[in-house]
């Protein structure tokens, strides 16, 4: 099972992150959980998002306290939050930063674990002509964890942002776009 915990801050899109990837997940016949964190916070307040996939059913039904990957959205959150709680040796680290992931392991003084930039808010204001980093991150996440190749997930997602913006197809391919770049345009060591 690959569990992934993804740091944000309402209004930036990780619940809606976590939905797409496990809705997508699902349509290629894995097993998946996806589900958010939160409570009466406001659009801005630090939230957490969750997903499981596994090849058999999941049992489990709490929060991912030891993630295999962990996705920040929002790069305030690394001083906000331990957001490497729970991240084993060999954890995968995501963050959504213009600096290199050299710079993020000494802002954390952490070793032993992958650690993956992308510049998603710089790609969602260039795609979306909004600082909405989810998508992009999204396409981040299938390269540095393979867990969905990025057709499936484009495929998959299109099907479900058009349901929510038939009328508004520029947003739609804008957020595809926001995917394939976050795809290519992830950094790691």
């Amino acid at each position: 099972m690959l569990e992934i915990r993804w740091h944000g801050r309402g209004g930036q899109g990780a619940k809606t992150a976590a939905l797409l990837l496990g809705e997508a997940l699902l349509a290629t016949g894995k097993y998946m959980q996806a589900f958010p964190e939160y409570g009466a916070e406001r659009m801005g307040a630090p939230i957490q998002a969750f997903n499981r996939i596994s090849d058999r059913p999941i049992s489990l039904h709490c929060h991912v306290t030891q993630p295999d990957v962990v996705v920040v959205i929002d790069p305030t959150l690394l001083e906000a939050a331990d957001v490497t709680e729970g991240l084993g040796p060999a954890g995968k680290l995501l963050v959504n930063t213009t600096v290199t992931p050299t710079q993020v392991r000494a802002e954390l003084g952490i070793e032993g674990r992958h650690v993956y930039t992308v510049d998603a808010s710089g790609i969602a204001l260039a795609t979306i002509k909004r600082n909405i980093p989810n998508t992009p991150m999204l396409g981040a996440l299938a390269k540095v964890s393979g867990v969905i190749d990025l057709e499936s997930l484009i495929e998959d997602s299109h099907k479900r942002l058009e349901k929510k913006f038939r009328a508004k197809p520029e947003v739609i391919e804008g957020n595809l776009e926001a995917m394939r770049r976050g795809y290519q345009e992830v950094r790691g060591e």
